[in-house]
């Protein structure tokens, strides 16, 4: 089914695709999007999938627990937004907070991030949320992660551009973060750790890789040819020192 969202308000495009899903629609087309927010919101099931033709606006599938999104442009901020479970591709470039809070399911972004992406990501049992940035990504990504799987690829970097800006990796306590070539220790944060991966992360690499490759046509080869580095927190309590201190009491906390 076809959606025109020429001029149509946020609430008024979100009630129209609730209701169509309701009424049994699994394959729903939007045309002519123009930042619209909460694209997908709360939505459920598997077999819903969405594809959007223009710019969703903040919070695209905010809360979203089994549907696909794929979007043949850019995206604003907050995509992803603790999600739940499903799939999210970007063709462009994606804002700020990207995977804030995600929870489950893969959000890949074909070409650059703004700043703190992947922030807060967490895991639970089965669940293992993956984000992936084929280009670069701002500041503080990854910062206070506890759960979950980055993969930072570069592709297509402009001479001289880094790979991800200052404070990767601040304050996080759990999950991963592979860095496709070398990273500048300079911005790694404090708490964070740098290794290769180890012989059984590289078939979980191989195969998201592979499903980011095909989902956006590239060559698989030539993206798996360059060495990764591994980014770990050294701590599963990094400001752990700081709250028990008497300093940070005497002020109040």
């Amino acid at each position: 089914m076809e959606i025109d969202a020429a001029s149509v308000h946020y609430r008024d495009l979100n009630n129209e695709i609730n209701r169509v899903i309701k009424e049994g629609e699994r394959h729903i087309i939007l045309k002519n999007v123009n930042g619209q927010r909460y694209i997908g919101a709360g939505l459920q099931g598997e077999d819903v999938r969405i594809d959007i033709y223009g710019v969703p606006g903040n919070d695209m599938a905010v809360f979203m627990d089994g549907p696909t999104i794929e979007v043949f442009d850019n995206a604003q901020d907050g995509v992803g937004n603790t999600m739940n479970a499903g799939r999210i591709y970007i063709h462009g470039h994606a804002g700020d907070v990207c995977g804030y809070g995600m929870r489950g399911g893969k959000l890949y972004v074909r070409g650059d991030v703004g700043y703190r992406v992947g922030i807060h990501m967490k895991a639970y049992m089965e669940k293992v949320p993956v984000l992936i940035v084929g280009g670069t990504a701002g500041h503080f990504l990854g910062e206070y992660m506890s759960g979950g799987i980055i993969i930072l690829l570069g592709l297509e970097r402009r001479p001289g551009q880094p790979l991800a800006g200052d404070y990767l990796g601040t304050g996080m306590h759990g999950g991963a973060i592979f860095v496709r070539g070398e990273v500048d220790n300079r911005r790694v944060g404090k708490e964070v750790g740098i290794e290769k991966p180890d012989d059984a992360e590289y078939p979980m690499l191989k195969k998201e890789l592979a499903e980011f490759a095909k989902v956006f046509h590239l060559n698989y080869d030539e993206i798996i040819s360059t060495p990764f580095v591994k980014l770990y927190p050294k701590t599963h309590r990094p400001y752990g020192p700081l709250y028990n201190s008497r300093w940070f009491w005497q002020r109040g906390g």
